[in-house]
C-alpha cells in the first residue's frame, strides 16, 4: 500500500496487521487515525527530533527505543544529530510534516516522542513540560486538582497553559516558551512550579524525587531534561487512549477513557483542535526563575551511610524483581507476596514500586517493596530476586 502526500510517497507495510489485539485496530487504523487529526498531530511534534518507541509484535510486546533513524530510508526523510549527557550522538528523524510522521508509524511507532527543542536549535528548549505522575491508589479527581493548581502556578507566573490527557494514568501541563534557556535552566523553572504546587495542596501533590516517599500526585519536572521525550499531542498510546488536548473548560469533568483512537477523529471533526493558537502564545521563564531563586536550594534530606557509593535510601526498601516485561516482574511479586502473606496484608498501593526502566534500546521492569507500613521486627529482609535479568547483557535486541 502506497500512500501520496505532499507529493510524497509513503510505503505502508501489512496494513491488516492487528497492532491492538484487545480492539483488533490494525495498522491501517492506526494510519487512518493521524491522516484525521494530522493538523493536530503535527503541530505536536513539527520540526522536532523524536525518539523512535516502536511496537514491531503490537502493543501487547514490549516496545524497543531507537534513537538513530534507520539507515534505510526514503531521501526526503530529514534527520539532525543531537548529543546527549553520556557523550553520546544520534541522529534522529525530524518530523516535518504528514509524510514524516506516517513514515514513522509504518515503522511501528504507535505514539510519538518528540524532543521539547525544533531541529534548528538543538540547545534551547520551547516547551516547558509538566508530567503528573499518580502513586498507585490515587483518583482521577486528585490528578485534576493537581493540574488545575499547575495552571494557575503557571499563568500566575506569564505563561499560557495547555492542557492534556497523557493516555495512562496521569496528565499533562504544557507551557510554549521562548527558546532562550538552556535545558537546565528550563528544568529548573519546571521544578519551581513543583514545588510550589506541593507548596499549595501538600496533601494532595508532591514533588519529591525519591519514588519511595512520594505520596498523591508527583509533579514531575524532571521531563525537562536534555534526554527525555513525552508523548506529544494526539498520540495514541498502547492503551489505546489518545493523548487528548483539551482546553480548560473541559478538564473538571473531563475522564481519560473518553479520549480513544475510535473516539477521537469524530470529537477531532466536531471540535478542531484546542492548542491551535500555542505557537502564538510563548512567553518568559523570568517570572519562574525568580520564583526558583525565592524558593532557595530543597531543604537537606536526612543525613544517611553511604552504602557502596549508593545512595541510602531513607524508606525500608526490598527489591523484588528485574525483569524484561511487565508480566514477568508481576508474577514475580505474587511469588514473594505468597511467601509472605502477612507482610503483603499490610501493604498499601502506594507501597509497591514498579518503575519502568530504560535499557540499551528497550525498557524493563523493576519492582520494589516499601515495607513503612510493616512492623520492624516483621520486614522480610532482602532475598534472592525473584527475577534477576540483566538490562545491558548481549541478549538485549539491537536497534
Amino acid at each position: 500500500m502506497t500512500l501520496e502526500l505532499d507529493g510524497r510517497i509513503v510505503k505502508i507495510t501489512n496494513p491488516d496487521r492487528v497492532v491492538f489485539p484487545r480492539s483488533g485496530h490494525t495498522k491501517l487504523d492506526l494510519i487512518s487515525y493521524y491522516r484525521v487529526v494530522a493538523e493536530g498531530a503535527v503541530r505536536g511534534v513539527a520540526d522536532r527530533p523524536v525518539i523512535l518507541k516502536r511496537f514491531v509484535h503490537g502493543v501487547d510486546r514490549e516496545a524497543f527505543f531507537q534513537k538513530r533513524a534507520p539507515a534505510k530510508r526514503p531521501e526526503w526523510v530529514e534527520v539532525v544529530e543531537l548529543s546527549y549527557p553520556s557523550g553520546r550522538t544520534a541522529e534522529e528523524v525530524v518530523i516535518r510534516d504528514l509524510a514524516h510522521l506516517l513514515w514513522t508509524v509504518n515503522l511501528g511507532c504507535v505514539d510519538l516522542n518528540p524532543h521539547p527543542v525544533r531541529a534548528h536549535d538543538l540547545d534551547h528548549p520551547d516547551e516547558l513540560r509538566i508530567d503528573l505522575d499518580p502513586v498507585p491508589g490515587v483518583g482521577w479527581e486528585q490528578i485534576v486538582r493537581v493540574a488545575l493548581v499547575a495552571r494557575d502556578v503557571l499563568e500566575e507566573h506569564g505563561l499560557t497553559a495547555w492542557p492534556k490527557t497523557s493516555g495512562s494514568r496521569g496528565f499533562h501541563v504544557y507551557a510554549r516558551i521562548e527558546p532562550r534557556w538552556t535545558f537546565r535552566e528550563v528544568r529548573r523553572a519546571a521544578e519551581a512550579v513543583a514545588r510550589e504546587v506541593e507548596r499549595r495542596e501538600p496533601d494532595v501533590a508532591t514533588s519529591r524525587w525519591w519514588k519511595e516517599e512520594r505520596q498523591g500526585v508527583f509533579v514531575d519536572y524532571n521531563q525537562n531534561a536534555r534526554d527525555h521525550t513525552v508523548a506529544s499531542a494526539y498520540s495514541v498510546r498502547p492503551t489505546g487512549l489518545v493523548s487528548a488536548p483539551l482546553a480548560w473548560s473541559e478538564v473538571p469533568g473531563c475522564r481519560p477513557e473518553d479520549f480513544t483512537l475510535a473516539s477521537m477523529p469524530d470529537r477531532y471533526a466536531e471540535t478542531g483542535d484546542p492548542w491551535a493558537g500555542m505557537d502564538e502564545r510563548a512567553g518568559s521563564l523570568e517570572a519562574l526563575l525568580e520564583l526558583a531563586e525565592a524558593q532557595g536550594p530543597r531543604p537537606d534530606r536526612p543525613a544517611a551511610p553511604p552504602r557502596q557509593g549508593r545512595r541510602q535510601p531513607v524508606m525500608p526498601l526490598v527489591e523484588i524483581a528485574r525483569a524484561a516485561t511487565r508480566d514477568e516482574a508481576m508474577a514475580g511479586l505474587e511469588r514473594w507476596k505468597a511467601r509472605h502473606p502477612e507482610v503483603a496484608r499490610l501493604l498499601q498501593p502506594a507501597d509497591v514500586l514498579v518503575d519502568s526502566m530504560r535499557g540499551r534500546s528497550s525498557t524493563w521492569t523493576r519492582i520494589r517493596v516499601n515495607l513503612r507500613h510493616v512492623p520492624e521486627p516483621d520486614r522480610p529482609g532482602q532475598e534472592t530476586l525473584e527475577v534477576d535479568y540483566d538490562p545491558y547483557g548481549r541478549d538485549q535486541p539491537g536497534p
